[in-house]
């Protein structure tokens, strides 16, 4: 690592003084306005070192301090410069990726660079030299005309420079000197500070994460304890019916046993793990999503955890992160993130913070490495019963067919055939599945109190970093959005399914804003947000319930970040650079090959050639029960039937509700076929039917009443004149 130090403005023999009285030493190196610190590496497990290991360091030193520290690290790929106050409210970051570039839309461009300014200023103000902040926001690595671009090394000297702190640590890193001896990456002059109290002596965190490993592992033996045992009693059935001399019932029992044997040892033996890549979505590089890494890394830095290695946008309404550990979970490995673009277009930047620092929460408290011990048993228990339950299921299916054999060689004979009834076939496996079943119940209410334990905690780091009224109000929002978007899918981006077309490219997911920004859509979900939802407890949920989490969420004091000022907390989905094209290429990447081979249509012309098709489905058992009465299955001979009294008659044999819908399917085709009538989308009522003279849908809606409740409910005789009257005008 290129840079792994922290600056601060105290002079040398304090800072030295502050290293030695802290959980970390490291080399101190005094210079002109301030003094440089190149902090020992920490122990790790195999995870690598980053931004996030040296934060908690930094915030410590500027705590004893009293005074603002600035973190330093750099790679040849990034720099980070993290500012942190002696309150340890959080912290300011800016971030440098070496292979970035500025757009090349001149308004895009102004907007980046109001946005770069705006942050410089803050963390000036942060760091207590808010006159530094213009020459904080010249420190850029998109050069002007004929400069070289910087390096990460460099960019980070400039901003020591532009704050008035010495460099000398800039490009040194005592990571190259494990055993503490001075070496080309400690600066000359630099001397060395021993912690008093080493790091992971006191209470730390750590003790938490070990106490769940021990347990998610205690969790796992039991599972194959109980392998043993059940292979023990079988292995003793065996000798006590061998002891007894029995020849050909041994011989049976043993190979029963050794049926019985073949799931367990499976189950316990199971090498291979079924891989799960998560779900699918567009991973997107530092390069190509700017804004959305800079947000992520800054949150990881300020909570002091390392970042992930890889951020995919998928299309839910949801944000995950995995690991890929090794040694069942005990140590980490690299990890991914997933946002949902959904997740996007629904929340402000804010709450979408809140949302993120919960997932990084997961993996700053080992959430994500010491799950792959939990999966582990649970993939195992239930592949064995599966096997069990596998093998119940073909012994009675055999049983079955056998007794059936029987019953009808029985009745071909003229005799009475014995009752078919299985139920006894594969009881033995069934009973070891049971067995199996009970200790899983066991071991998912255990692991699954963890799991709601979790994930109250990370709620918790997200009020820390995000403010209290900002995790709460993406808790509220989170499930209004599930059901917007389901809705969406369901109603809009897939109604042209059944004629197989598809929105413009990029719209099956870019319409979504459109939809929750109509003003009659944002006052149903202002309904829904004004009520969180009621949830049925249950010991196996791996979450809590939202209005739980809501609650506790709103009991914490208001003491974090407050809310943004107004016109300040700008959507979420402005984080995305090339919105179109990530759109495009999400489709791709969520959307089945058939789909995309859908045509693609404007919105105003999706609805009208899927409603024709559901019509005539919803046409075709009136069309039928006419036809069977002698009567053409045309609106015109149905009107006619209706006036000579005929309708009951055919609608005799009709199930529930099939004469009205029937009818208005075909009076809606009717209509349709003559020009007379077509059906649109609409952002605010959905797909609604548009008669060319004006006439109000609803009118059509009573036209058919007329027509066809009088048969199902009884009473007066049906009235075709209001149908024929529209058929006429059109």
């Amino acid at each position: 690592m290129a840079t792994y130090a922290v600056v601060c403005t105290a002079e040398a023999g304090a800072t030295a003084e502050a290293v030695a009285g802290g959980p970390v030493g490291g080399w101190v190196a005094g210079g002109d306005g301030g003094t440089g610190v190149l902090f020992d590496a920490p122990v790790t497990e195999g995870e690598g070192i980053g931004i996030g290991d040296l934060v908690p360091a930094g915030r410590e030193l500027a705590r004893r301090l009293d005074a603002p520290a600035l973190v330093l690290v750099a790679t040849p790929q990034v720099a980070y410069a993290v500012f942190v106050r002696p309150d340890g409210e959080g912290s300011q970051s800016m971030v440098w990726a070496a292979d970035w570039e500025p757009p090349t839309d001149p308004q895009e461009y102004a907007e980046h660079r109001a946005q770069w300014d705006a942050l410089a200023a803050r963390c000036a103000q942060w760091f207590g030299r808010p006159e530094a902040a213009d020459a904080l926001a010249e420190v850029r690595n998109d050069p002007r005309p004929g400069e070289a671009k910087p390096g990460t090394d460099e960019l980070l000297r400039r901003v020591c420079a532009a704050l008035g702190v010495p460099a000398a640590t800039v490009g040194a890193s005592s990571l190259t000197s494990p055993d503490g001896a001075a070496d080309d990456g400690v600066p000359q002059g630099a001397v060395r500070a021993e912690a008093a109290q080493p790091a992971g002596s006191g209470s730390a965190p750590a003790g938490g994460s070990t106490l769940r490993a021990v347990r998610a592992l205690v969790l796992l033996a039991g599972f194959y304890l109980l392998g043993v045992v059940l292979l023990a009693v079988l292995a003793g059935i065996d000798v006590l019916v061998a002891s007894w001399g029995v020849g050909g019932l041994t011989g049976k029992v043993v190979i029963v046993s050794a049926v019985l044997a073949i799931p367990i040892v499976r189950g316990m033996f199971m090498l291979r793990r079924p891989q799960d890549d998560g779900p699918s979505g567009v991973p997107v590089t530092e390069r190509q999503q700017p804004e959305l890494w800079a947000a992520v890394r800054d949150l990881a830095a300020r909570y002091g955890t390392r970042a992930p290695d890889e951020i995919v946008l998928v299309g839910e309404v949801n944000a995950a992160v995995s690991e890929k550990s090794r040694l069942l979970g005990l140590v980490g490995g690299r990890r991914r993130m997933y946002i949902g673009v959904p997740l996007l277009a629904g929340l402000t930047e804010r709450q979408l913070h809140a949302v993120l620092t919960h997932e990084l929460g997961h993996y700053g408290n080992s959430d994500t490495r010491l799950s792959a011990i939990t999966l582990r048993g649970q993939e195992r228990m239930l592949r064995t019963i599966a096997h069990f339950e596998e093998r119940a299921a073909r012994t009675q299916g055999r049983e079955q067919a056998r007794q059936e054999e029987r019953a009808a060689k029985a009745l071909a004979k003229g005799r009475k055939a014995k009752e078919v009834d299985a139920s006894g076939a594969g009881v033995t496996y069934r009973a070891m599945a049971a067995i199996y079943t009970a200790y899983a119940k066991f071991y998912l209410r255990a692991s699954h109190s963890v799991g709601r334990a979790q994930e109250l905690a990370a709620d918790q780091a997200a009020v820390r970093l995000a403010g209290r009224d900002a995790t709460a109000s993406a808790l509220r929002e989170i499930p209004v959005l599930d059901a917007a978007f389901d809705h969406y899918m369901r109603q809009y981006a897939a109604f042209g399914a059944p004629a197989r077309l598809l929105p413009p490219a990029g719209q099956v997911y870019g319409g979504l804003p459109r939809f929750l920004s109509d003003p009659a859509r944002r006052a149903e979900l202002d309904r829904l947000r004004s009520r969180l939802p009621r949830e049925q407890r249950s010991p196996y949920d791996s979450h809590p319930p939202i209005a739980e989490r809501v609650r506790l969420v709103e009991a914490v004091p208001a003491d974090g970040p407050g809310e943004a000022p107004a016109g300040q907390d700008r959507p979420a989905l402005e984080l995305l650079h090339d919105r179109d094209q990530v759109l495009i290429a999400l489709e791709g990447a969520t959307l089945s090959p058939e789909s995309q081979a859908f045509t693609r249509v404007e919105w105003s012309a999706l609805a009208d050639p899927s409603v024709r098709l559901v019509l005539a489905e919803n046409a075709a058992p009136l069309r039928a029960a006419l036809s069977a009465a002698g009567v053409e299955p045309t609106l015109t001979a149905l009107l006619d039937a209706a006036d000579q009294g005929r309708l009951p008659a055919v609608a005799q044999g009709l199930p529930e509700g099939a004469l009205h819908a029937g009818a208005a399917a075909l009076a809606g085709l009717a209509l349709a076929e003559s020009g007379a009538a077509h059906w649109e989308l609409t952002w605010d009522q959905g797909v609604r039917l548009v008669l060319a003279d004006g006439t109000d849908e609803a009118e059509f809606g009573s036209a058919v009443d007329a027509l066809a409740d009088p048969v199902t409910e009884g009473g007066s005789a049906p009235d075709s004149a209001p149908l024929r009257k529209l058929l006429v005008s059109a």
